[in-house]
């Protein structure tokens, strides 16, 4: 009896989070949310919005750029700077133009993410610390070659900065504690040699960043007097502007409109894959006046709709484009009900026409220096006309009639949550093709349905197999002599995503290349 209680209990605490958690509420907090972020970011117009993914993703319909700052790398105990994910992009961003905003949200209650309270913190200072070390071996060298009539004068201006002026001390904010403080510094030395060690280019960074990186916290709860908003070029930092979107309630509000009443979710575009139902956030604000103000009644179906006919529209162009299936309630509904979706909704009920505004997946080809490889989406491969090959690592294959049968390889291979061999398994022959085409001087593709995961994965194989640590193609020379370590393969990762700024490898896939890496020779390849 106490059991069923409890179940009764854990039931209908469900019942009524799923009521709270609807598909409108998620859409209309992130709607909102999006207002306040919009706000901020025209405070300094002339700094670049980047959106912490995949969270962040969701909450303005223009970002500049992207970058992947976990929450993981900041929590309490489990602190890391993490050289696979350098997020190098973001400082030479910020040197360039002067700072710039990121985006990101929590649902937890905080004001807020992790990521945002210690994973960018940790990571400024150590690029800080990296930058000062490095001006400071600049500074003893030109005091040992002063005189020297090849010395230009940027050079001896950069050189005479040293560490003093730069201020490389962690600022983390007012809410983290002092013990745990201590405890991050403590770390700071080691997280500096592993990013001097990683083969970032430190020398350039070094010549963009006119002054030391600095986060800046910035909730709805800041009071900014609108008078009063300094220019970010009067700072003597370089400033991350940390936006967090979501009020910092710990519990849902309920809200109402002239027309319609509502829920509140902070961090609403936390967890997508949980609430979204196939909805990406390019579609979504592709259509979110729509979506908006078709109110909480018709929204899951309207959602559905739109989604299916992207999905349609995708395949039509030759995209990935898998089919999404929501599950009907295993109780009885009426359509009224917003959790309610159609379970028959099928092509067959659909009408394909220009009444919503499609998404464009991205068809950047990232060209990985001068390796004569390219990394990027299925959409990019099918769209490629600067390639003589193209290695295909999605699911679908692609129309490549330009290409002959030794030009065009289509190996399937699926995520490391779904597979834990796929990339394991089609390695040797992914490896063994490019090195058949790059022997040959062509320029080769390499791509996957979103040229983020996968794909890179499979660069990093080729990369390390088949390239030098200079990165010059040799045939696997370097490789079959060389053992290869996990810091080496992070190294070649390093110098990969300095070009490939949009890489998101996963663990499981990381393992799997390295598994590979360690378990045969080029020369058992070929």
């Amino acid at each position: 009896m106490e059991d069923e209680t409890k179940l009764s209990i854990y039931r209908a605490a469900r019942t009524i989070k799923r009521r709270e958690n609807t598909l409108y509420n998620a859409l209309k907090s992130i709607y909102d949310d999006s207002i306040f972020v919009g706000e901020i970011s025209q405070l300094w117009p002339d700094l670049p919005l980047l959106a912490n993914l995949r969270c962040g993703l969701w909450y303005s319909q223009k970002f500049h750029s992207h970058c992947y700052f976990k929450s993981t790398d900041g929590h309490t105990n489990n602190w890391s700077f993490n050289t696979s994910r350098l997020n190098l992009h973001v400082a030479h961003l910020a040197g360039q133009k002067g700072g710039c905003i990121i985006v990101d949200s929590t649902r937890k209650g905080k004001r807020f993410p992790d990521s945002m309270s210690k994973t960018i913190p940790i990571w400024t200072c150590v690029f800080n610390r990296a930058i000062a070390n490095h001006r400071r071996r600049m500074q003893n060298h030109h005091e040992l070659m002063e005189g020297e009539p090849n010395m230009s004068d940027e050079h001896a201006e950069n050189s005479r900065q040293n560490s003093h002026d730069w201020d490389s001390s962690l600022h983390l904010p007012l809410w983290v504690s002092e013990t745990e403080k201590a405890s991050i510094q403590d770390r700071l030395e080691e997280w500096t040699k592993e990013l001097e060690a990683s083969g970032a280019d430190i020398a350039s960074l070094a010549s963009c960043l006119k002054k030391p990186l600095r986060p800046l916290w910035i909730s709805q709860k800041t009071v900014i007097w609108l008078n009063e908003v300094p220019d970010h070029d009067s700072w003597d930092f370089t400033p991350i502007i940390l936006v967090s979107a979501s009020s910092s309630t710990g519990f849902i509000q309920h809200r109402t409109t002239s027309e319609f009443s509502w829920n509140y979710i902070p961090g609403a575009g936390d967890d997508e894959e949980s609430w979204a139902r196939g909805l990406s956030p390019e579609l979504f604000w592709n259509n979110a006046y729509d979506i908006i103000n078709s109110g909480p009644d018709v929204c899951n179906q309207k959602v559905a709709n739109m989604v299916e006919k992207d999905r349609v529209y995708r395949a039509q162009r030759g995209q990935n484009a898998p089919q999404i299936t929501v599950k009907a309630p295993k109780s009885s509904h009426s359509t009224n009900d917003p959790s309610y979706v159609d379970p028959e909704l099928s092509l067959h009920s659909l009408d394909i026409k220009n009444d919503i505004q499609f998404s464009d997946a991205d068809s950047t080809v990232y060209w990985l220096g001068t390796t004569n490889i390219a990394v990027g989406s299925t959409l990019a491969a099918a769209n490629a006309t600067s390639v003589d090959c193209i290695l295909n690592c999605g699911q679908d294959s692609i129309s490549a009639d330009h290409l002959n049968t030794e030009s065009y390889l289509h190996l399937p291979m699926v995520n490391s949550k779904l597979d834990r061999f796929s990339l394991r398994s089609n390695l040797a022959s992914a490896v063994n093709f490019a090195k058949l085409n790059l022997s040959k001087e062509k320029r080769l593709l390499v791509c996957c349905h979103n040229g983020e995961d996968i794909s890179v994965c499979i660069c990093l194989a080729i990369l390390t197999a088949l390239f030098d640590e200079g990165g010059t193609f040799d045939d696997g020379k370097s490789f079959s002599g060389a053992h290869i370590t996990k810091w080496e393969m992070r190294r070649r990762l390093v110098f990969l995503c300095k070009f490939a700024i949009k890489a998101r490898p996963s663990r499981g896939n990381l393992k799997q290349v390295f598994g590979f890496l360690n378990g045969g020779r080029v020369s058992s390849l070929s």
